[in-house]
């Protein structure tokens, strides 16, 4: 059983971050998760791809929540379960909670997950190229080049 629940005080609420693996996943957390990728990453970025692909059962999932609502999501791997270092992915923030920074709390969350359960430092992420800035303030630099994903352009980023 894998738990870190934690929270992050916020100038607007207080973001309940916990950290699952699939089988703790209750059926509801399971429908906001899912609910949540695909508002963000089919719907509002257009685009259409296989968004449940068979790799959920072996992440943990990292949720934030703002009062009892998921608003923040990641989904974190081991060495070997998605890319040859640790990672975190599917990194999303409802769109109209993005203004309270709840990107930076979900992903230190993750980041010390990763830390916690795998006593690693080193995660590889594959990030959407706007959002380098972003990921460059949490430690992680680009390496290689741009890449095409789903048609969105990608860029590999490790933190050492």
């Amino acid at each position: 059983m894998f738990r870190i629940d934690k929270q992050v005080q916020n100038d607007k609420s207080m973001l309940d971050i916990k950290t699952k693996s699939f089988s703790e996943l209750t059926t509801r957390e399971l429908y906001d998760l899912l609910q949540l990728r695909s508002e963000v990453f089919v719907v509002e970025q257009n685009c259409v791809y296989q968004d449940i692909d068979g790799k959920d059962q072996n992440a943990l999932h990292v949720l934030g929540y703002k009062e009892g609502i998921l608003v923040a999501y990641t989904r974190i791997f081991k060495p070997g379960d998605y890319f040859e270092d640790a990672s975190i992915g599917r990194v999303v923030v409802a769109k109209d909670q993005r203004k309270y920074k709840y990107g930076y709390h979900i992903m230190e969350a993750s980041i010390q997950a990763v830390n916690q359960h795998f006593n690693l430092s080193k995660i590889k992420i594959s990030a959407q190229v706007y959002l380098k800035t972003f990921y460059n303030n949490l430690g992680f630099n680009e390496v290689g080049e741009e890449y095409l994903e789903d048609d969105i352009p990608h860029i590999v980023m490790i933190k050492a």
